[in-house]
């Protein structure tokens, strides 16, 4: 466990790598066959909360290939073992305290399993969250995360919903951008009305840009890449996973299961290896910026240190770190 904490390697491949590797048609196929086999539940879910299908079949598909693999480890031991490792403590500490109240209350086995980090079920949730939104979506007057699906898509939406998501607006929406944009105003951590964008010369795909909704506009692998805007519901997302990459691949994928065509990929410039990013996030580290940890993960800080990099270079600042950027350093 411990070792898979300090080991998040598949986070250094890009949104193209990463999300053609996770998005397969075998994979949409099966969403739409788990929407239809499970359309009450999602019906209701919409209907009540807000939150569309799509958004919870990804991260259903994501974390547990629909409930297919949840993890073996022994959840109990995992929890109390990543409190008291000395790296995260203040986010497991609390979550081994929820496991405890949970087994008081009747709602924990102590021989629970599933994933390294403390996640149960086939949404994944940590004990806080089971203890706040757990929920019964089958109507059996049980919750059980591990063997109804009804039951855990039910709790991750109620999950969504507490984390502040809004009914009825976009999360993601993929858009084509003109060549003379100014790239320093893009990145997630700069969102204005995404009216503001249109008046710039970004367009979307497909449908009409979301008027005044604030909006980020994300170039996830630099402006020859795609181009998504992302609006208040992806920050929300953020919060189930704080991986830009994943959480971005994941709204990608809801959006495919609605219906969406693949995004167009581009010929972006050629990134950094995992060597490279970390000494990348050195150079960054030594000129005084918060990259965070030196991992080898283009993680939010490193992207906004690398476009403050740009800038000052002369470079476009679109956030992507390349060679012709590590070598100007």
């Amino acid at each position: 466990m411990l070792a898979r904490d300090r080991d998040q390697g598949h986070f250094q491949a890009d949104f193209l790598t990463f999300s053609q590797r996770l998005i397969s048609q075998d994979r949409v196929d099966r969403a739409a066959r788990m929407s239809r086999e499970h359309g009450a539940t999602f019906d209701r879910i919409e209907a009540e909360l807000g939150v569309p299908r799509g958004i919870l079949l990804a991260f259903w598909a994501f974390e547990t290939d629909f409930g297919a693999v949840q993890g073996d480890f022994d959840t109990t031991d995992a929890l109390v073992t990543l409190a008291h490792d000395c790296r995260r403590p203040g986010l497991f500490r609390p979550e081994a305290l929820a496991a405890m109240r949970l087994y008081a209350e009747g709602r924990w086995d102590t021989d629970v399993t599933g994933a390294w980090a403390g996640e149960i079920g086939q949404v994944q949730m940590l004990p806080r969250d089971i203890l706040e939104f757990g929920s019964d979506g089958d109507g059996d007057g049980a919750v059980d995360l591990k063997g109804s699906p009804d039951d855990a898509l039910l709790s991750g939406a109620r999950m969504l919903v507490g984390l502040g998501w809004r009914a009825n607006e976009p999360w993601l929406q993929e858009v084509t951008v003109p060549g003379d944009l100014d790239w320093s105003l893009t990145g997630i951590e700069d969102p204005r009305p995404a009216s503001d964008w249109a008046a710039m010369g970004v367009a979307a795909r497909a449908g009409d840009i979301a008027g005044d909704l604030p909006a980020a506009l994300v170039l996830p692998v630099g402006r020859k890449g795609p181009a998504f805007l992302a609006y208040p519901n992806f920050t929300v997302l953020t919060e189930w996973n704080d991986s830009l990459t994943y959480v971005l691949t994941a709204a990608y994928f809801a959006n495919r299961i609605g219906g969406a065509e693949r995004y167009r990929a581009g010929e972006p410039d050629q990134g950094l290896s995992g060597e490279e990013m970390i000494r990348l996030q050195e150079k960054l580290q030594a000129l005084g910026h918060d990259v965070g940890e030196v991992d080898g993960i283009l993680g939010a800080r490193t992207r906004v240190a690398v476009q403050a990099e740009q800038v000052r270079l002369g470079l476009p600042a679109d956030g992507w770190p390349t060679r012709e950027l590590l070598g100007a350093l």
